[in-house]
């Protein structure tokens, strides 16, 4: 990849903190599904374990260690997603547990909803949350209207081995109702 436009260059007088590896991840390839389909594509066959190779070129691009699936697997995921979307022009606002909570009528009150909710809380690690998310995904860009916040996705997949508890408790707690603080701040 000789050619590089100025656009995909990292900005080098910009401090590495301002713009987050996520962030210039989901931004870098909102860019590219908009100029080049065959990348859209390439991401979209990602989700597939048997074609996911396509995508290691574009992930290669941005850094992303292809040996480790624990640290391959969140980026494809996302990546596979954005490339689903319809016209995608920028990060969304919306996040998964609110999203999912949104495909159904009863909103958190569906079974159906719960139990996909539980399953993504019953995981342990990293390559089994990919799999059963991915579905979850489909079915969120299926029956909603918004768009996921695929930043903050990104980063929370990326540190589920981590921080699994904290992570789980975020969904649950946008699945389920208001972020924590938000009621207390109604309240001054």
């Amino acid at each position: 990849m000789e050619a590089n436009t100025t656009e995909e260059k990292p900005n080098s007088e910009l401090p590495r903190t301002e713009h987050s590896w996520e962030e210039r991840f989901v931004s870098g390839l909102i860019d590219r599904y908009q100029k080049n389909k065959g990348d859209a594509a390439k991401m979209r066959r990602a989700d597939n374990p048997a074609t996911e190779y396509q995508s290691w070129e574009l992930l290669a691009y941005y850094g992303v260690n292809l040996e480790k699936q624990w640290v391959r697997l969140p980026f494809i995921c996302v990546a596979a997603a954005m490339a689903r979307e319809q016209a995608l022009e920028a990060n969304g606002t919306c996040t998964l547990g609110v999203a999912l909570a949104n495909c159904y009528e009863d909103k958190q009150g569906s079974d159906q909803a719960k139990v996909k909710l539980r399953r993504l809380l019953a995981c342990d690690d990293t390559t089994e949350l990919v799999r059963h998310l991915r579905p979850v995904l489909k079915l969120i860009q299926s029956r909603s209207k918004t768009t996921l916040d695929y930043i903050r996705l990104l980063k929370q997949l990326r540190q589920f081995a981590q921080y699994s508890q904290r992570i789980k408790a975020q969904w649950a707690q946008e699945f389920y109702g208001q972020v924590a603080g938000e009621h207390e701040q109604g309240e001054a």
